[in-house]
């Protein structure tokens, strides 16, 4: 993150993924999942486990000017994407689960769409019985990133035995500002090392052709493509998670 350095954070070892049990990722728009997380997936996967995946936007203001592409086929798309990197990671098809929320204007939970939002997330922890859920850094500098964490937030006080919840980096890395950075007190953080799994985590990222330059959606100008140096800080060998701490 800016301004923030995860040198102080222990590197735990690749078995550490293990013991996080079945797990949810947030993934606030396709792509989130494998670029703040992959590595941890595919270890999860690797040794067994469970994994979910909740999609939470449509997806599709990432070239909203697009007319080769219009609002339906840019949602397709982006689906079919995730559909693709979630299969590298080994998480099955059926194991994804779609709230179709408006991408750019996720709701907070005091609105109504909002609170719908919370109700469908609760249930869908309710069957899962997840061990652990993934969700964005709570400050990540993107309003869906943070709108995400509320639902989830509010979602998981409905449960009677709330998931342990870990928190993920994406936009912070290159544009947080100071107040979005962790302070003092406020949560641990933990590195893992994904050096067994770089490689599929890669492919996973790949996968979402729509966000990388040479975007098969190539009639919006002011499209959004991922800037070499933001996919850098994701071919690391190692992922940063963070933990509230408890009070």
């Amino acid at each position: 993150m800016s301004g923030f350095s995860t040198a102080a954070y222990p590197l735990l070892p690749p078995a550490a993924a293990a013991s996080l049990g079945p797990t949810v990722v947030l993934a606030p728009h396709p792509d989130d999942e494998s670029l703040g997380c992959g590595g941890l997936l595919a270890l999860l996967r690797q040794a067994g486990l469970p994994v979910w995946c909740v999609l939470v936007t449509d997806g599709t203001m990432s070239h909203p000017n697009s007319r080769k592409f219009p609002a339906a086929a840019r949602q397709d798309l982006r689906q079919a994407e995730l559909q693709e990197a979630l299969a590298e990671l080994t998480i099955p098809e059926e194991a994804l689960h779609c709230l179709s929320l408006p991408d750019g204007a996720v709701p907070p939970p005091d609105t109504a769409d909002g609170a719908t939002a919370v109700q469908q997330l609760a249930a869908f922890l309710d069957a899962t019985q997840p061990a652990t859920v993934l969700v964005p850094w709570r400050r990540d500098p993107h309003p869906d990133h943070r709108a995400t964490y509320l639902l989830l937030q509010a979602a998981v006080q409905q449960l009677p035995q709330p998931p342990r919840v870990l928190e993920y980096v994406v936009w912070a890395w290159e544009r947080a500002a100071p107040d979005d950075l962790p302070q003092p007190g406020e949560a641990e953080g933990w590195q893992l090392d994904i050096t067994p799994v770089l490689a599929q985590k890669q492919r996973a990222i790949a996968a979402h052709r729509s966000q990388l330059p040479g975007s098969p959606i190539d009639d919006d100008p002011t499209g959004f493509t991922l800037a070499p140096s933001m996919l850098a800080h994701f071919a690391q060998p190692q992922e940063v998670y963070l933990e509230a701490v408890q009070a």
